[in-house]
């Protein structure tokens, strides 16, 4: 009887879903519910720190680059109990830090790590995780020199997991090898920014071992990054940014920073090797089909850093490829989830899901949950089974000679012209019942219900220039006084001076971070969704077609993508410029620009607006296509 007992409360726990602490003398990982539980001390975790050497030799002195990998995990871990592994690969760690409040790292006076920025370490160490806080290539504790995008940073990050998985080496600050014979080899790597795009570039080389990524606010194209179609918004900005991210004196690096200016082609805006050694999407030396691991993207899309293309443009080459995948897509600027007002505990659940399912095989809900979790306004948050939204229809929008923009093609012959002058966003859009020289608009009369646009516009112009090219710069704008999340005041969130804690503290490292508050701001007009292209790079963006002067050309180009609600009562409106000042360091062409008005449009892709809360319903008979808009035209001679 003692042993048919003993069997039967052994029984119950499993079926409970519940791992014993102490079962048997072998330390283990707990499990309840579907996640993992704090069952290891953070204060006496193992803080350690290796070298791992690269592939490469970034900086020429006839060494491979070692990478600095500083550790922390449960005292338990070993060879009796192998954890998998969470890495933040960052540039950032010594110079403009890390999370809403700058962290960096600390060491002692014996040079041990004491602090890892941010609450990886201090939520999922305790829970079975070691936490692995990696100096890219050339920045911090690693040698060698950044190259912003290229080898250096994409194998730099991919001996660390070939490292976890025994197939690289590394080696103690005296010169001691350090086997990694405490891991499962199951790695994720996450960041924001520079960090999310470490892991989308190391992913996107197909490592084994690395099993999924967390990218958030993160780059997928350095040219996107620094470019659309053909228009250049920085020039010599990636030498700058290797200047700044290495802390090293400036002579160590400077043949590389040299050789990247010479390689940009900043002078054309064109797609070439540089920037194909540079694309994680379609590159040549890393791209998406060679993704193992899953993803789980977070984005906003009022991003104009890291601009929100590079989310939906990977997010669509996943899709293409059955990638297992999950996303988040905020209204903020460059802002990362923890941070997303009301959102922080559902974030770090979430996350804490994803890696429980991903790296330890957790039977839980997260990928029976909808895909995509989308704030569509303000506060106001909803899921739905895909993004875009699923029964998104495009619906094309023309611009007319009255200045209307609606359903109905213009007359054929009716045309509009500006000039391309270099101005500003703000002078594009004011004042749009004033003809002005260095613009066109067009608007939709009053509108009689809410439009949700979902995903990416695109425009579509049938245009004649003077000059053999022009810059094009292309608005969508919400013309209406509302009360909208303010973006471009801080990146749209306040820190509170209440702190709220994710995981466990030493006196070195605590696990309490300020609370924020989302900026808010009434304004008349909201500038909703923004494209460039120059005219010359329609075709190709490596191989320019200047456009003979006086002949019309179609030019087709994406916004960028955008979720956004246009209230009913709102007009929606469409400017067409030139030279963007926001965003292009160019100087304006002064081309004279004439659109074909009959055989131009914008494709907007308008969703469901009855969603508040919930997925996408069996019932859409409310949305019966583009015919229910109905849209008004504006008063004669109201916008020009």
């Amino acid at each position: 009887m003692p042993k048919l007992r003993a069997v039967l409360i052994a029984f119950a726990v499993v079926a409970a879903g519940a791992t014993p602490a102490h079962a048997n003398t072998e330390p283990s990982i707990t499990v309840k519910q579907g996640r993992t539980q704090p069952v290891f001390s953070y204060a006496d975790a193992i803080r350690e720190s290796v070298y791992v050497e690269s592939s490469v030799d970034s900086d020429s002195n006839g060494k491979l680059d070692r990478v600095r990998v500083d550790i922390i995990r449960p005292k338990e871990s070993g060879p009796r109990l192998k954890v998998p592994v969470i890495i933040d690969e960052s540039p950032y760690y010594d110079n403009s830090g890390r999370g809403n409040e700058a962290e960096r790292k600390t060491y002692d006076a014996n040079g041990n790590i004491t602090k890892f920025p941010l609450f990886y370490d201090n939520y999922f160490v305790p829970r079975g995780y070691a936490v692995l806080h990696v100096d890219m290539i050339g920045t911090t504790g690693s040698e060698g020199c950044p190259d912003v995008g290229g080898p250096a940073d994409v194998l730099g990050g991919k001996a660390v997991i070939d490292w976890l998985n025994g197939r690289a080496a590394a080696y103690r600050a005296d010169g001691t090898p350090a086997a990694a014979n405490w891991t499962t080899g199951k790695a994720a790597m996450i960041g924001k920014s520079y960090d999310g795009t470490l892991a989308n570039a190391v992913a996107a080389t197909g490592v084994k071992g690395l099993e999924t990524i967390v990218p958030i606010s993160a780059i997928s194209s350095w040219y996107k990054y620094q470019r659309s179609n053909g228009v250049v918004y920085n020039y010599n900005y990636m030498s700058r940014l290797g200047n700044t991210v290495d802390t090293d004196p400036d002579a160590k690096c400077a043949a590389v920073r040299a050789r990247m200016d010479a390689e940009d082609g900043d002078d054309t805006g064109n797609y070439n090797a540089f920037w194909a050694e540079r694309d994680y999407i379609s590159g040549s030396l890393a791209d998406v089909s060679k993704v193992r691991a899953s993803v789980f993207a977070v984005h906003t899309v009022n991003d104009l850093n890291v601009k929100p293309d590079h989310f939906s443009e990977w997010w669509q080459a996943l899709a293409d490829r059955n990638v297992p995948r999950k996303i988040w897509v905020g209204q903020y600027q460059h802002v990362d989830p923890f941070d997303f007002e009301g959102r922080r505990d559902i974030w770090v659940d979430t996350l804490h899901g994803w890696f429980d399912y991903w790296l330890l095989g957790v039977k839980n809900e997260i990928m029976r949950e909808p895909r995509a979790d989308v704030q569509t306004s303000l506060n106001t948050w909803i899921t739905q089974r895909d993004w875009p939204a699923p029964l998104a229809l495009k619906v094309p929008f023309r611009p007319a000679a009255d200045g209307s923009f609606g359903l109905i093609s213009a007359r054929k012959g009716q045309t509009a012209t500006f000039t391309d002058v270099r101005q500003s966003e703000d002078a594009m859009v004011a004042d749009v019942g004033t003809t002005k020289p260095g613009r066109v608009a067009f608007t939709t009369g009053a509108l009689p219900l809410d439009l949700r646009l979902s995903g990416t516009p695109v425009v579509d112009l049938r245009v004649a220039l003077d000059k053999p090219t022009s810059n094009l710069t292309a608005l969508l704008v919400d013309f209406g006084e509302d009360t909208r999340v303010d973006w471009r005041r801080n990146q749209g969130v306040t820190n509170l001076t209440e702190e709220s804690c994710h995981g466990e503290s030493t006196a070195a490292d605590d696990a309490c971070y300020k609370k924020v508050v989302t900026n808010l701001a009434t304004r008349p007009l909201e500038i909703v969704a923004r494209g460039w292209i120059d005219v010359q790079n329609r075709q190709s963006l490596s191989s320019p077609s200047p456009l003979t002067p006086g002949t019309y050309g179609q030019v087709k180009w994406e916004t960028l993508p955008q979720e956004y609600i246009f209230k009913k009562g709102h007009r929606l409106g469409l400017v067409v410029a030139g030279t963007d000042s926001n965003y292009s360091g160019e100087t304006a062409t002064g081309a004279n620009v004439t659109i074909d008005l009959a055989k131009s449009k914008v494709d907007i892709p308008l969703a469901l607006t009855l969603l508040t809360s919930r997925d996408v319903p069996k019932d859409t008979s409310r949305w019966q296509g583009p015919q229910q808009l109905n849209l008004p035209v504006p008063e004669e001679n109201t916008f020009f």
